[in-house]
């Protein structure tokens, strides 16, 4: 688990520092640490600031003025588990991410930066702007938010993404792409005032980067949604994003037009069928999910019952398991309907190109009856499709209105 917040030098915000990246290697860990004091990045201004690190939630941060940052209240959240949003007098907003335990203080506009603030606290002054976004399924959120406007950077290329809004975002130069998680590209997002980097857990992956962001005085801000129990966990993040950007409002409609899908598709009876989701991997395995995975509670929820019970260890937090074309043939072969993944290798459009890729599946049952969907190739990136699947998987399972589906379809 990646910790914050080391302690960042402030002589790497100039260019010589920039400089220094390809030429020196970072700086030490040490230099620059005062007893006692954290530093935080003010979004948008390139600028740090020593602060003592000595309040909490309610315990009250004094202001310039001697004032105190008064706890007010906390959102409430039906589903998500791995983050909170703390609200304070004055327009103040506290993100955190539970999982690592970081702290991001939202200062509204036109307001001063407390002056004492928990250790390792980030700070970001609205408007939040210029933010670089590796965790690509939270782009469908800013879409939804309005708020792409937010986002300069991005580590899918053009053609990577499925998102519209994006792409011509992209195409007219209003986001450009400044590399992978694992290789941004420091000198572009430096020189042009990245002032937060949004990544998901592949980050965990290449903690090197996220040191490397920090020594630039760039703050990381990991997103936990995948690691969310309830499939509406991870729809609710949209409350996040709705609290770092000042749109509240806007993301409480979003998630809760979700959760009246939900409550529509939890009204009809169980159907008792049963569902195997997979793909076929390019070196002849069958990925399947962990049973405590969200694709298998999403569809439990539609109403059916994933075939692989207890397959997997929740602990691990792992999504996929590889497993033999013997082991899936025995466990799935009998299964009322298949659901093909097509998020990694692009999809298949009909049922002979499915058997191209493992003809033994002519043997299964849903084959046999025509029972096999696939996912569209966007379903990914679309954070906020959860509740829409679920009554795509609704509809599979029922078998009527199958027209109206968002991102399942039968393969003929």
């Amino acid at each position: 688990m990646i910790r914050k917040k080391k302690t960042i030098v402030i002589g790497c915000l100039l260019f010589s520092g920039l400089l220094g990246l390809f030429s020196c290697g970072s700086p030490s860990s040490d230099s620059g640490k005062l007893q006692g004091t954290d530093r935080v990045k003010e979004a948008g201004t390139g600028e740090e600031s020593e602060t003592e690190g000595k309040s909490g939630k309610g315990a009250g941060a004094e202001t310039e003025a001697g004032a105190e940052l008064v706890y007010k209240n906390s959102m409430e959240l039906q589903y998500a588990e791995n983050f909170s949003v703390d609200y304070y007098e004055g327009g103040y907003t506290m993100l955190t991410t539970d999982m690592d335990g970081a702290r991001f203080l939202i200062v509204p506009e036109n307001k001063e930066v407390p002056e004492n603030l928990e250790a390792g606290t980030v700070v970001l002054k609205r408007p939040i702007k210029d933010i670089y976004l590796v965790a690509s399924a939270s782009m469908n959120i800013f879409c939804e938010l309005d708020g792409l406007d937010a986002i300069a950077f991005s580590g899918q290329k053009e053609d990577g993404w499925y998102i519209e809004a994006a792409r011509e975002a992209m195409a007219e130069g209003n986001i450009l792409y400044a590399g992978k998680y694992s290789k941004p590209d420091y000198e572009l997002i430096v020189s042009k005032g990245c002032s937060l980097a949004i990544e998901n857990m592949m980050i965990s992956h290449s903690p090197e980067v996220v040191e490397k962001l920090e020594d630039f005085g760039i703050p990381v801000m990991i997103e936990y949604s995948s690691y969310e129990s309830h499939p509406l966990g991870r729809v609710e993040w949209v409350k996040f994003y709705g609290a770092l950007l000042g749109k509240e409002e806007e993301a409480e409609q979003i998630f809760e037009e979700q959760t009246e899908i939900l409550e529509r598709v939890r009204a009809d009876e169980k159907t008792g069928k049963t569902v195997a989701f997979f793909y076929i991997t390019s070196n002849g395995l069958v990925q399947v999910r962990q049973s405590s995975d969200y694709i298998p509670k999403m569809i439990e929820l539609a109403g059916g019952n994933y075939v692989f019970e207890n397959l997997g260890d929740p602990e691990t937090k792992q999504s996929t398991i590889n497993m033999q074309t013997e082991e899936f043939y025995e466990g799935a072969k009998d299964a009322d309907f298949l659901i093909y993944n097509s998020s990694i290798d692009g999809g298949v459009e009909s049922i002979e190109e499915l058997l191209d890729k493992w003809g033994l599946l002519e043997d299964f049952k849903a084959v046999k009856e025509g029972n096999v969907f696939c996912t569209t190739n966007d379903m990914y990136q679309q954070s906020l499709s959860i509740g829409y699947l679920i009554e795509d998987m609704h509809t599979m399972l029922s078998e009527e209105g199958e027209s109206r589906m968002h991102y399942l379809f039968r393969l003929e």
